[in-house]
């Protein structure tokens, strides 16, 4: 039940910003358990100057294909799943599109699965 930010540049073909979404996806269901079905996703690009990071920060070297991925997904999965996933995630993304793995910056935004509603204004997963 992951919901799914992606923040690149614009001028990406559709078939770069595909392979993005694919790849992310892929490797949630992969390492995080999450059904294949399962997938909501917000893909934003961005006009130059309008992603801003350190292209150095912790001696990792990004460039202005820097891409951010904010997952937003229940809590419970230990310290190796999310190693696991982000491992997955830059290797799946280099493979396709080719994106450099030093440009991959996901962050994880855990919450309880009573904070989610799919629709018709239920509690989904409330118990």
């Amino acid at each position: 039940m992951p919901l799914v930010r992606i923040a690149l540049a614009k001028g990406k073909t559709p078939a770069y910003v595909q392979a993005i979404s694919e790849g992310v996806h892929r490797a949630l269901v992969a390492t995080f358990n999450v059904p294949a079905d399962d997938r909501f996703q917000m893909i934003h690009q961005h006009d130059p100057g309008e992603l801003v990071f350190d292209p150095h920060y912790l001696g990792i070297q990004r460039t202005p294909d820097v891409v951010y991925i904010n997952i937003t997904a229940s809590e419970g999965r230990d310290l190796a799943a999310k190693k696991a996933l982000y491992q997955a995630i830059a290797e799946r993304l280099a493979a396709d599109p080719g994106l450099r793995r030093e440009d991959v910056l996901i962050v994880l935004s855990p919450n309880k699965r009573e904070d989610w509603s799919f629709g018709l204004g239920a509690a989904s997963y409330a118990t």
